[in-house]
C-alpha cells in the first residue's frame, strides 16, 4: 500500500487496473478527465506528451496505459503534485511518467519549446469570480476557477510546448467553445477534431472535446456526439466502455 495522508484514499481507474490516490478534501477527477484521455490521439511509441493542469496525475495515469511514450504532469498545486507522485509510484510507472510542481505558464521554458507530440489539458473551467462567490475549499476553487492561469494562458504554453505538427487536446464547456477555437488559431494550433458530450438524450451538451494540430491546415471534423446516460439513467455502452473496457471505435484515431 501507499503512504496515505490525512483523509486520502485508494481508488481504482478499473480499465487500466491502475490506483489512485484521492481525497475528498481536494478537487477528485470527473469523467471529464477520462473522456479528454480516452479522446487524445496519443502516440503509441515514440514522440513525448505534457498534459497541463494534470491534478492528481489522472490523465498521465490513463495513457500510460495506450503508449510506451514519456509522460510529464505539470500542476501548480503542491498536495495534488504529491498524491500524483505517490500514485505514479504506487503503480510503479516512475520510468515513463514524471510530475513535475510548477506553474504551466512556464512550461515551455522548463519542458523545452517546439519538442513535444502531444499536449492534454483539462483547465479551470470557470472565470474568476469575486471573492464572495468563491469555494471555500482551495483547492476546489482552483480547479474550477480562473485563479492561477487562463484558458489563453492554457493555449499559449500548449502551443509554445508542441513541435510542428504536434497535437494538443483540450475538454472544457461548450459556453467557452468560440473562446476556444479562436485562441487555438490565435496560437497556431489549427482545430481538427470536435466532439460534443451531453448528458443524455434531449439535453444540451455540457462538455465539449477539442483537437488541434501545430501549424496544421484548416479542416474541422465534428465527431459523433457522446451520450453518458441513456432512458433509464444508466451510463450508455460507450461510456461503460471508456470506463471498464476497450475504447469506442468513435474514439479511434
Amino acid at each position: 500500500m501507499p503512504e496515505l495522508k490525512e483523509d486520502e484514499r485508494l481508488d481504482y481507474l478499473l480499465a487500466e487496473e491502475l490506483r489512485i490516490i484521492q481525497s475528498p478534501t481536494v478537487f477528485s477527477f470527473s469523467l471529464d478527465a477520462v473522456l479528454l484521455a480516452r479522446f487524445a490521439s496519443v502516440p503509441k511509441t515514440r514522440g513525448s506528451i505534457i498534459d497541463l493542469c494534470s491534478g492528481n496525475g489522472v490523465i498521465p495515469l490513463l495513457m500510460s496505459a495506450k503508449t510506451s511514450a514519456p509522460i510529464t504532469g505539470v500542476e501548480i498545486q503542491e498536495r495534488l503534485c504529491d498524491m500524483a507522485v505517490r500514485s505514479v509510484q504506487y503503480n510503479k510507472l516512475n520510468d515513463q511518467i514524471k510530475i513535475v510542481n510548477g506553474d504551466l505558464k512556464n512550461a515551455p521554458e522548463l519542458l523545452g519549446m517546439e519538442k513535444h507530440t502531444l499536449i492534454t489539458c483539462n483547465p479551470p473551467y470557470f472565470l474568476t469570480p469575486s471573492d464572495g462567490e468563491l469555494n471555500m475549499n482551495e483547492y476546489v476553487a482552483i480547479a474550477r476557477h480562473e485563479i492561477k492561469c487562463t484558458l489563453e494562458d492554457c493555449i499559449r504554453s500548449s502551443s509554445r510546448l508542441l513541435k510542428q505538427g504536434g497535437k494538443a487536446a483540450f475538454v472544457h464547456r461548450p459556453g467557452r467553445l468560440l473562446d476556444i477555437l479562436t485562441l487555438m488559431r490565435k496560437y497556431r494550433v489549427e482545430p481538427k477534431r470536435l466532439r460534443f458530450v451531453y448528458p443524455k438524450s434531449g439535453k444540451e451538451a455540457n462538455t465539449v472535446l477539442v483537437e488541434g494540430i501545430k501549424d496544421g491546415a484548416p479542416d474541422l471534423k465534428i465527431l459523433m456526439p457522446l451520450y453518458v446516460y441513456d432512458e433509464k439513467g444508466e451510463y450508455t455502452e460507450e461510456v461503460r466502455t471508456l470506463l471498464y473496457g476497450d475504447e469506442s471505435p468513435f474514439l479511434r484515431r
